[in-house]
């Protein structure tokens, strides 16, 4: 977000861009001309929305500095588990690919909180002993790598491709090609 709005403002200066939530995954934003481009992972989005694809992206395990698990050089699964966990869940869910993948070992943990998205539940971890699980690339602020210990998680998960995507009404519309171009030029000087 900040790195698109420097980009577009040092070109584009009377150019507003807005960010709004996405309560649920759907196309329904897109077609009925709520918002002209969405970033993120593709849901069933339908085939008509065009995508293009950004970067890719995978998950690391975060704590606070000065956490019990930020003195150790690996994290195993059984530490992994003994400890509480804060979870991003835009719905609500409380099981996830994480409970999974534990299961399959036979393990569970503890969740502790969930709530909307990565950036409360960083923020939740950096004040207390939970375990917050973020996307990588979301920990590029080096502001916030000076609070956080991120580790690599004990066990394999998926990766995930971010796009952007947009009805086809905007395909040939040149401020939106525009915008979509800046949105991938910002992606690949960052990723």
């Amino acid at each position: 977000g900040p790195l698109l709005i420097a980009a577009v403002a040092s070109v584009a200066p009377g150019v507003c861009i807005r960010f709004s939530p996405k309560p649920e995954k759907t196309s329904r934003y897109l077609r009925e001309g709520l918002v002209d481009l969405e970033i993120g992972v593709q849901g069933n989005m339908g085939p008509e929305i065009r995508l293009q694809r950004l970067f890719q992206d995978r998950f690391v395990g975060t704590v606070r500095k000065g956490h019990p698990l930020s003195e150790q050089s690996e994290v195993s699964l059984s530490d992994y588990v003994a400890w509480g966990h804060v979870v991003a869940s835009p719905d609500g869910s409380l099981h996830g690919f994480v409970d999974e993948a534990l299961a399959e070992r036979g393990m569970k943990r503890k969740v502790a909180s969930v709530v909307p998205g990565f950036p409360t539940a960083l923020s939740v971890a950096l004040a207390s002993d939970l375990i917050a699980m973020v996307p990588a690339l979301y920990l590029l602020n080096q502001a916030m790598t000076e609070r956080v210990h991120v580790f690599e998680l004990p066990f394999k998960t998926r990766t995930i491709t971010v796009s952007q995507m947009w009805h086809p009404r905007m395909e040939r519309d040149p401020a939106h090609r525009w915008l979509r171009e800046k949105v991938l030029e910002v992606c690949r000087a960052v990723c």
